[in-house]
């Protein structure tokens, strides 16, 4: 398979108050295309940092990352703008990178009327469902072609309920155009549930304890018809038992 990202013992230093606080140690593994990777571990341990670090936010102090395809970032919030319509936050990506041709327009109507937002295209943020807001927030990240998604705790302002469906929603619009995705998550069952492997950091410095392959075996795989698999608790158990949850 091909790698569209490779982490080559990328670690992390930072300044603190009381000294040198070392956040990431040695970190490597890879994604290929078309994947869905999630990288969980405890509280703390640099999850979010490391995604940051992928996405060019800010510095490593070693190591290395190949990437190949352009990258999109989700964030926890959707950080859609409040006094634009739902048509004129999908294109703001393509509007800040120069990127608002003809072309790329009816690429975004395509995908609102594909993913049943265009008949709200006019509507404003505040009208619309935490679900359907995500869908907007997702739309707006494909809009710019991106090759590999980086998602970081994007569904957990979401209630239980709505997290389920919207975690379904955004598996089904990935796989449907073909985005490889590495997302950051501390739920574990959205990491198995969603995901074709499972990169389990430990504790700070975070380094990779563990990697899982998750294998459903079924057909028509979504992250609901995973939590009703009976392998699913099998994996559940061997992911919480390798995290230190009480750090």
């Amino acid at each position: 398979m091909k790698k569209v990202l490779e982490l080559e013992k990328v670690s992390k230093k930072y300044q603190a108050k009381n000294g040198e606080v070392e956040a990431l140690k040695d970190v490597s593994f890879h994604v290929n295309e078309g994947e869905f990777v999630s990288i969980i571990g405890p509280s703390g341990c640099g999850k979010s940092t490391l995604l940051s670090i992928i996405a060019g936010l800010e510095p490593k102090t070693s190591g290395e990352i190949k990437t190949n395809g352009a990258l999109g970032y989700m964030l926890q919030k959707d950080s859609l703008l409040e006094w634009r319509n739902i048509y004129d936050n999908v294109i703001f990506g393509l509007e800040i990178s120069h990127q608002k041709t003809k072309e790329n327009e009816e690429n975004v109507k395509d995908l609102l009327k594909k993913y049943g937002l265009y008949e709200f295209k006019d509507k404003y943020p505040n009208q619309l469902s935490g679900g359907m807001r995500q869908r907007a927030a997702l739309i707006r990240t494909l809009a710019i072609n991106p090759k590999i998604l980086l998602l970081d705790e994007a569904f957990s302002a979401l209630d239980y309920q709505t997290r389920i469906m919207v975690t379904a929603d955004i598996y089904k619009i990935l796989k449907n155009e073909n985005i490889t995705a590495l997302i950051v998550t501390h739920d574990i069952s959205e990491a198995i549930s969603m995901s074709d492997r499972v990169v389990v950091l430990s504790k700070r410095p975070a380094t990779v304890k563990s990697m899982h392959t998750i294998n459903f075996e079924m057909e028509n795989r979504t992250p609901i018809n995973c939590r009703e698999s009976p392998k699913f608790s099998k994996y559940f158990d061997t992911i919480w038992k390798e995290l230190d949850v009480h750090v």
